[in-house]
């Protein structure tokens, strides 16, 4: 196949590109804005139609979720408007989308894990271009796979792990929400997954992915500086009223992944464990 990626200097576009050389028999376009501008329809139908693209991985997205509140536009050219057009020009080749989307499509008041089925009701600018994109990619490709991930880290880009890691070295002390609660996702462990989609088949409709487990992000600081080896900084929870941000975030934000699993029959690795194996290659 002919596969087009993009957002590929991105964390999840970067992990995809390290797969790459694992499925060899395709043939694999990476591009980011230099290489192709998402939000220009016309230079997408040509790119597709000249490249005889079969499907495509979108990795690309507006993801500074604060600044989106005062940067709707932008926000919603890019996660909205941009899927939009990529499913429209690979639905012309007959070809797939696999659409990468977000917890922040529901507002976190659940208490037990969310399902596909469940009602999106997001709370921020992020969370409603997210699902809208959700909605345009399904309405012009039939074969559009989405999968919805939560609190995505890598060796690459900026990230909470890295974040962490850094602040833990500069700091003596640190304080981290602890009334938020849902589950890391190694965006190498998600690119895995979308590389078995694309061998296995694309079965269109919405997924859940994220390592296994639920943890706080009080938690998740403390396992980063544990098996960073970080032992001088003091971390201290915090309660969400206490650090207030302009987007509202999801108090629970813990996704079910059953469908996913059985779909592809597949096993997730614990949270810990991709920690542990992130932190390493750092």
């Amino acid at each position: 196949m002919r596969i087009l990626i993009t957002g590929c200097n991105g964390q999840l576009g970067n992990e995809m590109q390290l797969l790459e050389k694992e499925y060899g028999e395709h043939m694999w376009f990476n591009t980011d804005v230099e290489e192709l501008d998402i939000t220009d329809q016309l230079a997408i139908e040509q790119f597709v139609q000249e490249n005889k693209i079969d499907g495509i991985v979108n990795c690309a997205a507006y993801t500074a979720v604060d600044k989106a509140e005062s940067n709707k536009e932008l926000c919603t050219t890019l996660n909205t408007v941009a899927p939009a057009y990529l499913a429209a020009a690979v639905e012309k080749r007959g070809g797939w989308i696999i659409q990468i989307s977000t917890d922040y499509v529901f507002n976190g008041t659940n208490h037990t894990p969310y399902v596909e089925s469940d009602t999106p009701c997001p709370d921020s600018v992020y969370g409603s271009t997210k699902l809208a994109g959700e909605l345009g990619v399904q309405k012009f490709c039939s074969k559009a796979m989405i999968i919805r991930t939560a609190w995505l880290y890598s060796t690459f880009g900026n990230n909470f792990v890295k974040t962490m890691i850094r602040l833990g070295r500069e700091k003596q002390q640190l304080g981290v929400i602890f009334d938020q609660i849902g589950t890391p996702t190694y965006a190498r462990d998600l690119a895995r997954i979308i590389m078995t989609a694309i061998e296995k088949g694309i079965r269109p409709g919405i997924y859940h992915f994220s390592n296994e487990g639920v943890i706080s992000w009080y938690d998740f600081t403390k396992a980063i500086h544990r098996l960073a080896g970080i032992t001088t900084c003091h971390v201290s929870p915090l309660h969400t009223s206490e650090y207030p941000t302009p987007a509202k975030r999801p108090a629970y934000s813990v996704l079910d992944k059953t469908k996913i699993k059985q779909t592809y029959n597949i096993e997730i690795p614990y949270w810990e464990e991709s920690l542990k194996d992130c932190i390493q290659q750092l």
